[in-house]
């Protein structure tokens, strides 16, 4: 694991001894500060809520936070209409946004950078506290109802390719065994279980929609995900490169000490951010920890320290901005740079590629579609000597 000198926490400690004013220089704040989050009764909507007005007084910025469930729409938000600045996006999601995986394939693809960490988010296996499943492996049986939340193409592929695995069924087998049934928010796709219209669902423990859950009629019980069945979370692995096995130690009670995976939320930029902003909001998050940490379990999340950990095994790009910052405080070095100038080749790599993947197809006629099998092999054509985004373990 990569360490530093101790002349960096000195840095650090100078920096938050400074205090917000005189940390932030005379910097001239935009005017307003939109971040885009997942739905409401999410742990990134509530936790971005809890910071935001401890920058809006300091800064004198306006700070909205707007919910937007639908990864799409808050991935288009951010890259195409840009009207936030700044999104909160799990690793898993950045991936198949880059790399076009699901519904993303048909559309142009951004390039998009990491401002800081948010949380490192728990998720499970949920399903009724009166269900007879006990273990993943039980699926195989068949005859089991998936909730799909279609509104990520993360989530789709979670259940309609990791899940299998772990249950050691393939994906056609599962199309078979299983009945997927669509979902089209985080929140519809959770209650399917407590409302009778599924029996399992992938879920974050931390989400205030999961105490509701456990609150229900019978409860919930978790299924775990047993870090010794090695190729369980081989094939998984294969679906979701970017999240880590593990017990849960976050969430609510009914999941404490259940073996999961764990998903790294960002707070995300478009490439082209101004390098002064992305800076600021990096100092800021680092030196006013202190005055929001706790105004929600997953602000305290958010440290430089729990920040640099993370970066020793992300494989997504960091913005310029923050390099700066981190750089100035000891926390960067030449190793740095180099796995993340290969970040940012490799992020390029994907876009080009996909971006000229999408011309030839209407070049010919043809819609891209993540169903039409002719964009698919254009796709494939562009993409196939690409390497993909994986956790640097």
């Amino acid at each position: 694991m990569k360490t530093f000198a101790i002349a960096a926490a000195a840095l650090i400690a100078v920096g938050l001894q400074a205090g917000p004013a005189q940390a932030q220089d005379n910097y001239a704040w935009p005017r307003m500060l939109v971040v885009g989050t997942p739905g409401t009764t999410t742990g990134s909507f509530a936790s971005t809520n809890g910071w935001g007005p401890v920058m809006e007084k300091q800064t004198g910025m306006s700070v909205r936070i707007v919910p937007e469930g639908n990864e799409m729409a808050r991935l288009q938000r951010l890259t195409v209409k840009k009207n936030i600045q700044i999104s909160s996006t799990s690793s898993a999601e950045i991936r198949s946004q880059v790399e076009g995986i699901g519904a993303y394939a048909a559309v142009p693809a951004q390039p998009v950078y990491i401002l800081w960490h948010h949380n490192d988010t728990p998720w499970g296996y949920v399903t009724s506290g009166n269900s007879d499943l006990t273990s993943l492996k039980d699926l195989a049986k068949g005859g089991y109802r998936i909730s799909t939340g279609v509104f990520s193409p993360t989530l789709v592929t979670s259940v309609k390719k990791g899940l299998p695995a772990f249950a050691g069924l393939t994906p056609e087998e599962a199309q078979d065994k299983f009945i997927f049934v669509p979902a089209s928010s985080y929140a519809e796709s959770c209650r399917a279980v407590v409302e009778g219209r599924a029996d399992i669902a992938l879920c974050a423990t931390i989400s205030s929609l999961l105490s509701e859950m456990e609150a229900a009629p019978g409860g919930i019980k978790w299924l775990p995900m047993d870090t010794s069945d090695k190729d369980g979370w081989k094939g998984y692995g294969n679906a979701r490169p970017m999240v880590v096995p593990g017990p849960i130690s976050m969430g609510v009670k009914s999941a404490i000490g259940v073996e999961g995976s764990t998903s790294n939320f960002l707070y995300m930029v478009r490439s082209d951010t101004d390098e002064d902003f992305a800076y600021h909001m990096a100092k800021w998050f680092a030196e006013s920890f202190d005055d929001y940490k706790s105004t929600h379990p997953l602000a305290a999340r958010m440290s430089v320290e729990r920040f640099r950990h993370y970066l020793n095994s992300s494989p997504l790009p960091v913005h310029p901005g923050t390099v700066r910052y981190l750089k100035e405080i000891g926390l960067w070095d030449e190793e740095d740079d180099a796995w993340n100038n290969a970040a940012v080749a490799r992020m390029d790599a994907w876009v080009a590629a996909r971006n000229a993947a999408l011309k030839e197809a209407m070049s010919q006629g043809i819609r891209p579609s993540p169903d039409d099998e002719a964009f698919l092999a254009i796709l494939k054509k562009h993409t196939a000597d690409l390497e993909g985004f994986r956790v640097r373990l």
